[in-house]
């Protein structure tokens, strides 16, 4: 069973590229066949993928409304697919939630971000809704600063959504915007406390998704 995991905010500059190319990249190092899905217009990804040649993971361009059905055609040979979701695009969301056994959702510690979650906590609630709870859905907290309260505040903000958050978390690391810069990932050191974060956050997903169970 292809395991397919979707990353969105519907806020921009959330994170959902960096978390998207780096866990995609942290499960491939376990042997795991990894297809990377860019639903942006924009093409982050898909820049990012042309940075490193397409040498790193596989990178395909799906950012219409089909994109559960394309997925279909396409996911059978992965073990899992990571989409990376469109920001201010509510159609593409519901896509990308309907397509989802996981959905992923950083967040930064702001209120802002906080309060720009509404919508898609909604989508989201409203497919569980008619298909016994699934997509499973975890908040992600995403570049926390260290040695604040921020990151216990935002958790206590995130309550009222009824989603669960995950244990673990990224925080503000010059590595993550340097390596997406050269279209690597914080594995390119892998005993960096980057990639240590990347890796908890991969194994967190693997509980949750109960793979290999």
């Amino acid at each position: 069973m292809t395991i397919i995991i979707s990353v969105l905010n519907q806020k921009g500059g959330s994170g959902k590229t960096t978390i998207s190319s780096n866990l995609a990249h942290a499960i491939a190092l376990d042997g795991r066949k990894v297809l990377l899905v860019d639903s942006d217009p924009q093409g982050s990804l898909r820049d990012w993928n042309e940075a490193n040649g397409g040498e790193l993971i596989p990178v395909v361009g799906l950012d219409r409304e089909t994109l559960p059905k394309d997925l279909k055609a396409i996911s059978d040979s992965y073990d899992f697919v990571i989409i990376d979701g469109a920001p201010q695009i509510a159609k593409m969301s519901v896509a990308a939630v309907k397509a989802a056994n996981l959905v992923l959702i950083p967040v930064q510690p702001s209120p802002y971000d906080i309060w720009a979650c509404a919508d898609l906590v909604d989508i989201i609630t409203a497919r569980q809704e008619v298909t016994d709870g699934l997509p499973i859905a975890y908040f992600l907290i995403s570049r926390a600063i260290k040695n604040t309260k921020l990151g216990n505040e935002i958790k206590s903000a995130l309550v009222d959504y009824e989603l669960p958050v995950m244990t673990t978390c990224t925080t503000q690391k010059v590595a993550y915007p340097t390596t997406a810069a050269e279209g690597k990932t914080v594995f390119n050191e892998p005993a960096s406390s980057a990639a240590k974060e990347i890796t908890a956050i991969k194994t967190e997903i693997m509980e949750i998704v109960n793979y290999g169970a």
